[in-house]
């Protein structure tokens, strides 16, 4: 009898803990509830880090103190200050921030999975927007689809522009290891730490995370290859259209400084510390009005190595299997100058010297429209091509690179931008349903090809399975067959990028 009433206890016990709400989770500073979407548990504006505000602007992320009670996660929390997001180009609203709230106090991330008792993979999203502007928050990063394959998926903010990467003396004199800059960055890495301390109480394993990002994200994908502080806090990555090798996008901490001293000096403010009183709207106008919106990455030697090649050439960054491309309008983002024929020519001969017959070979320019279409590669061989091309030769890792040329159904009334740079990621996260668009079948199918090997990637490390064209590693000779428009040969650039190394 006694051993009868024991087990009923047990299963009682045991059933009362299998019906606990899965929505509120205990997370290691304090418990959060969130909301379901038919299978799909949904966490949105959680914190990773204390709010940068007052005193800790312009400083590595702080741990977030412990909250009492539950914290409700219902709903995305204020994208990073910026200039007020509005669409743009061929950029419409689904690719674009909510136009409010901003806010400096941003650093929050978004979870989306399945409440199941398996471990699984964990995808952690880094946006665009370079680096000046971007947000979680954007309808084209909605995560539902990935977690309705047993994906957990999460989004993350970090700072932008100057609130993210601004240097200057004072702000290095602070600091206990002499540097300033690379917040933004640290914010991902900060976000990656949360991730591994919290993420099993999701449904995630912080032994299978894929790191993902496109353009400045995809930028930011490579700066945690190579940041030595974001060790063992991933196992894959997915640079989708922008690299960091063999660009001039980072910058020394030096040159970051005088930019950060110029600024200073044209706002005639005093010292950091008043800078830290300036409201964060107030701050970013007077940044506007002076013109010193453009940041990037800082080469710091803490968090990026001073000498980013020499870094990976040496085996030292975080050697992973690793997925990367473009789409074929990436060379369009950059508006190529307009030119004659004879300028071009003039142009070329002074930069390549005895390349230049070997060059204009490739790059042509016989005409104003051939110019411009040979700048338009020429962009997007600097932009994406040789970046990718550099990191496949210093992995031990596998590394599978695509070209992606689908041009997705047009919009009425509304120009025709083909495959412009950001079209991709709708069918990479297979969230076309995001984006208003009258879908043929063709696109849908192509979402399908697309995003079944990126989930493959980010499950197993190998992009192929069941049904798939193969897909070889780079090093292998790359796609040798894939399907509708998505193609990529490792011959198709590479006189192009034996001509441009120089």
């Amino acid at each position: 009898m006694k051993k009868i009433l024991f087990l009923l206890v047990s299963t009682f016990i045991f059933l009362s803990c299998k019906s606990v709400n899965p929505l509120i989770v205990a997370t290691d500073k304090g418990t959060i509830e969130g909301y379901q979407e038919n299978e799909i548990l949904i966490y949105k504006g959680v914190p990773f880090a204390a709010p940068p505000v007052d005193d800790l602007r312009w400083k590595a992320p702080e741990v977030h103190q412990p909250w009492e009670g539950i914290l409700p996660t219902k709903n995305f929390s204020a994208s990073p200050m910026q200039r007020r997001p509005e669409p743009f180009m061929m950029w419409t609203e689904e690719f674009i921030a909510p136009p409010e709230p901003l806010s400096e106090d941003c650093l929050y991330l978004n979870i989306w999975t399945k409440d199941s008792e398996e471990k699984k993979p964990v995808f952690v999203w880094v946006y665009g927007g370079g680096f000046n502007s971007g947000s979680s928050a954007c309808a084209i990063y909605d995560g539902v689809s990935y977690a309705k394959e047993d994906v957990v998926f999460v989004s993350i903010n970090y700072r932008v522009n100057i609130f993210g990467y601004f240097a200057h003396p004072e702000l290095s004199a602070e600091n206990s290891q002499g540097i300033s800059g690379n917040y933004g960055l640290l914010d991902q890495i900060e976000a990656l730490k949360w991730v591994q301390l919290n993420i099993e109480k999701f449904g995630g394993d912080p032994d299978n995370v894929t790191i993902a990002g496109q353009s400045a994200g995809s930028m930011s994908i490579h700066s945690l290859l190579a940041s030595d502080l974001a060790d063992g806090l991933f196992h894959k990555a997915i640079g989708q259209s922008g690299g960091l090798l063999g660009s001039s996008r980072a910058v020394t901490l030096e040159d970051s400084e005088k930019r950060g001293q110029a600024f200073t000096k044209k706002l005639d403010k005093g010292a950091i510390q008043e800078l830290r009183k300036i409201p964060a709207s107030d701050l970013f106008e007077m940044a506007q009005k002076t013109g010193r919106l453009g940041y990037g990455p800082i080469l710091d030697d803490v968090v990026l190595p001073l000498d980013l090649m020499g870094h990976f050439e040496a085996g030292n960054h975080n050697d992973v299997p690793f997925m990367g491309g473009w789409v074929t309008g990436d060379g369009r983002l950059f508006q190529a100058p307009k030119m004659s024929v004879k300028s071009y020519k003039e142009n070329v001969a002074k930069q390549m010297g005895k390349k230049a017959e070997a060059f204009l070979e490739f790059f042509p320019g016989e005409t104003i429209e051939q110019i411009q279409t040979s700048m338009s590669k020429k962009n997007l061989v600097d932009f994406a091509v040789k970046s990718v091309d550099l990191l496949s030769n210093y992995q031990k890792s596998d590394t599978y690179v695509y070209e992606i040329s689908h041009v997705p159904v047009d919009k009425p009334e509304f120009p025709n931008y083909g495959a412009f740079h950001t079209s991709d990621v709708p069918l990479t996260l297979r969230t076309l349903h995001s984006w208003k668009r009258p879908w043929r079948e063709i696109d849908k199918e192509m979402e399908s090809l697309i995003s079944s090997y990126w989930l493959n990637f980010i499950k197993t490390g190998d992009p192929n399975g069941k049904g798939l064209p193969q897909w070889n590693p780079y090093k292998n000779g790359g796609i040798q067959e894939l399907k509708k428009n998505v193609n990529f040969s490792k011959d198709l650039y590479q006189k192009e990028l034996e001509v441009l190394s120089f």
